[in-house]
């Protein structure tokens, strides 16, 4: 059965993890979960994986986080590649108005409340609030390495969970939250959707990976969440690591209907 979020901060209710509640075709993913950390630094540059290591070491003082990594797709059934052509995961574009990583595409989460019983509950509660998924119709799955995010200090667990319908999601408010689409997998695995991006001030050299959709670029932790996701369950298929792109230049392509190719929901 699916399980309830942490209402508010008087009531802690535990959120169990049903790893067998997901379906075969994520199966490669829930059973290599571990190898998930090792994917995602294969695609840092050596120095900047140091600095990523030093950090995290020395990120004792940030606030703990947790994302939502949802999928949504059937039960049973696969594709060619694996992946059910109606498989699809959740994400959120940030408001542009907000201070902090304002415009970025990003999975449903934040920082943890008093009244959480650990990651799985924040990560259920906060998506809830950002896209109105009714949380009674999800399986959490297993949870991912901890990781810090040096910019915004937090220490981020995300989890990952299935839903054979999640119901409809919206922007519940729009001074957070610009966008909230249910992505097609096949969107992430498409290799014409894939690039390399770097921000202005740090150079070519710290690129990491990203997807360039209809309606957002999914890049930085997300990106990198991601691209680690479609290695370790087999589905990536080769791509162009050689085209690498400053942010804001892929920016621009956002929407550009001559540009990219993906979709959502």
């Amino acid at each position: 059965m699916p399980v309830t979020a942490a209402g508010t901060a008087r009531e802690r209710r535990t959120v169990a993890l049903t790893p067998d509640a997901g379906p075969a075709w994520l199966r490669p993913l829930i059973d290599n979960v571990d190898q998930i950390p090792d994917a995602f630094r294969r695609r840092l540059p050596a120095d900047v994986l140091a600095m990523v290591t030093a950090a995290k070491s020395l990120g004792r003082g940030g606030r703990d986080a947790a994302v939502l990594v949802l999928f949504s797709g059937p039960e049973s059934g696969t594709a060619e590649g694996g992946v059910p052509d109606d498989a699809d995961l959740l994400l959120t574009v940030r408001a542009s108005t907000l201070r902090h990583h304002a415009g970025q595409a990003a999975f449903p989460g934040g920082a943890s409340d008093p009244g959480d019983d650990g990651p799985v509950a924040t990560a259920l509660r906060e998506a809830r609030e950002e896209t109105g998924i009714d949380v009674d119709r999800l399986h959490p799955l297993v949870t991912m390495e901890r990781t810090f995010i040096a910019p915004s200090r937090f220490h981020v667990i995300p989890v990952l969970a299935y839903s054979p319908d999640p119901g409809p999601v919206t922007v519940v408010n729009d001074a957070e939250t610009a966008i909230v689409a249910r992505v097609p997998v096949r969107a992430f695995i498409n290799p014409d959707n894939r690039l390399m991006v770097y921000r202005g001030t740090l150079g070519r050299r710290w690129a990491g990976p990203a997807f360039l959709l209809n309606q957002m670029l999914v890049w930085g932790f997300t990106g990198q969440v991601i691209s680690a996701v479609l290695d370790v369950a087999g589905w990536a298929q080769p791509w162009n690591t050689d085209d690498i792109r400053e942010l804001d230049d892929a920016m621009v392509l956002v929407g550009d209907s001559d540009g990219l190719r993906g979709g959502s929901r």
